[in-house]
């Protein structure tokens, strides 16, 4: 399995972004996947941003930091997973990681619950 991450960029504080990331070469059903998306700061540990439950459905899970300002969302045709990133904060500075696990787990928030990652891409915002 593949990722390819891309929408990076410099956007001032209050701005938007919106990150997408390609999910290729895998076997079995895309439907089935748990998606996420993490960040890392410099000098912080990775964190989770966002989740996409696996089933088909529209179920998503949010760190309580972007709540309400993000929003992830999967396109069945195009095997992707997009982040919508709203009223950006200079808090939210980091290289963004895209994450597939092939199957659901409890443990969605904890990036050692995902087999593969995206290369990164990397988010600045100004004040």
């Amino acid at each position: 399995v593949q990722l390819q991450a891309s929408g990076g960029g410099l956007v001032q504080d209050g701005g938007t972004l919106r990150l997408s990331c390609l999910v290729s070469g895998h076997s079995s059903s895309f439907r089935d996947y748990t998606l996420a998306w993490f960040r890392q700061a410099p000098g912080k540990e990775r964190e989770f941003v966002a989740s996409s439950r696996s089933g088909g459905g529209n179920v998503a899970y949010y760190a309580n930091s972007v709540r309400g300002r993000f929003t992830i969302s999967r396109d069945y045709r195009k095997n992707t997973v997009d982040l919508q990133m709203n009223s950006l904060q200079p808090d939210d500075t980091a290289v963004y990681y895209c994450a597939v696990r092939l199957n659901w787990s409890t443990d969605y928030a904890s990036s050692r619950a995902y087999y593969y990652w995206g290369q990164g891409t990397q988010v600045t915002v100004s004040s």
